[in-house]
């Protein structure tokens, strides 16, 4: 079981936190693709079209990175700053 975590914008359209069954080895990528899945407001939020960010065990990672069993995800869109 995944724990996923949602911040932002995200957090207001989702939630603050799904669990989610992968199989393993799965990288990030794939697990943003099976929320998309999903439809509705996660495949509107979690678009190939928009950027959003992800971290693995709270340390930023790229979609590639495999998430082992009992990981925490984050998704949150990029922040800009001033």
């Amino acid at each position: 079981m995944i724990r996923v975590r949602y911040f932002a914008s995200l957090r207001e359209a989702l939630g603050p936190q799904d669990h989610v069954e992968l199989p393993p080895g799965s990288t990030l990528g794939q697990l943003r693709d099976q929320l998309i899945g999903r439809g509705g407001r996660h495949a509107e939020v979690l678009s190939r079209q928009r950027a959003v960010r992800c971290a693995l065990q709270q340390v930023m990672a790229d979609e590639s990175a495999v998430v082992p069993e009992g990981a925490e995800v984050a998704f949150f869109p990029p922040v800009t700053g001033g």
